[in-house]
């Protein structure tokens, strides 16, 4: 390939990259021309395009795109699909054709400039579509209409967002004991530090004696004005 073709090719990965809703890195190592082309039309109805490049160039067009975390699946005989909408059902194609096929080998992706592992895309799978969520949101919702398409419009504005909030979600496994087990250790220092206040009422015990010895005095010079 001459260089003007390779500069061409990059720049092509370079938009693709950076326009896509999310991007998935496959490798089809032993898929079949036509076992390749049942996935492409698959992936077609997800709005998805499923591209073979050479490896050399889609490595340089993720380091110029700033997309390092993706060069440790680029390597070998290695394809991507590119999400123009949502993400769920070109996730969801990957992983039911993987699972039929086991040449088929999901190694990750990419979606709202997070970095998703083998198992983040299949649990992106299994996330409901964006239109089936609306669709419950619609029916839900006793608002008016003008409201209620303001919504979706906010939300269709945003789908790698609200995908990404959702996978995030699905993926946090107990996050709380972490932080309460620091967030208990000042608490145990509190007694310790009311000790101090504790001993200050024995240190003023002396002044308050200190009238009472003046008391005799007193009664001396009563005494002495009896006698004159």
């Amino acid at each position: 390939m001459a260089r003007p073709e390779k500069v061409a090719v990059v720049e092509e990965i370079k938009e693709k990259l950076e326009s896509a809703e999310a991007v998935f890195v496959t490798e089809y190592r032993g898929l079949t021309v036509g076992q390749q082309q049942e996935l492409r039309r698959s992936l077609k109805k997800a709005e998805a395009e499923y591209k073979v490049f050479k490896m050399s160039l889609a490595r340089r067009a993720a380091e110029e795109s700033g997309l390092q975390d993706l060069l440790v699946w680029l390597d070998g005989p290695t394809a991507i699909a590119f999400s123009e909408g949502d993400p769920v059902p070109t996730a969801k194609s990957l992983k039911d054709f993987a699972d039929s096929n086991e040449n088929l080998v999901v190694k990750g992706g990419l979606l709202a400039g997070a970095i998703l592992d083998a198992e983040a895309v299949r649990k992106l799978a299994d996330i409901e579509p964006r239109d089936v969520l609306l669709a419950k949101l619609a029916g839900a919702m006793s608002a008016p209409m003008s409201k209620l398409a303001g919504l979706m419009n906010a939300i269709l504005r945003q789908p790698a967002t609200a995908m990404q909030q959702l996978l995030e979600k699905k993926e946090q496994e107990s996050p709380v004991p972490g932080p309460e087990a620091t967030a208990e250790e000042p608490a145990a220092e509190e007694p310790a530090a009311e000790e101090p206040a504790a001993e200050e009422p024995a240190a003023e015990e002396p002044a308050a004696e200190e009238p009472a010895a003046e008391e005799p005095a007193a009664e001396d010079d009563s005494e002495d004005s009896e006698d004159k």
